[in-house]
């Protein structure tokens, strides 16, 4: 089965950059939608941004079109997020996410595996 770890995340102030990554099994390589989701105690966890292949358009929830880009390197078998002009609305878990077959060009995806989290935190 597919095993996802996150890192990366960490405080910043309001307008800063950060990069997460989420290391996964090899087998998410080839075939595999892979995701970020995010969730904060006022609201349900939800995706914000997903990939299928790197040939494909990435597809973006709203709240973070522009300022966050989603990129995968299948020979290094990892995901990235990486995550500019943070607001503090952004402070959230975000999570990794995997699922066998294409995104469909959707962030809420069907989830089949998660990464443990790694939490960012935005001040102003």
């Amino acid at each position: 089965q597919v095993q996802l770890v996150e890192s990366g995340g960490g405080s910043v102030q309001a307008g800063g950059s950060l990069r997460l990554s989420c290391t996964a099994s090899a087998y998410t390589s080839s075939g595999y939608c892979m995701g970020w989701f995010r969730q904060n105690s006022e609201k349900e966890r939800e995706g914000i941004a997903s990939i299928y292949t790197s040939t494909l358009r990435p597809s973006y929830a709203d709240s973070v079109e522009g300022r966050f880009t989603i990129s995968r390197d299948n020979m290094k078998n990892t995901l990235y997020l990486e995550m500019n002009n943070l607001k503090p609305e952004d402070t959230a878990m975000y999570y990794c996410a995997a699922a066998k077959g294409s995104c469909l060009y959707q962030v809420n995806f069907r989830v089949q595996y998660w990464g443990q989290g790694t939490q960012v935190t935005v001040s102003s």
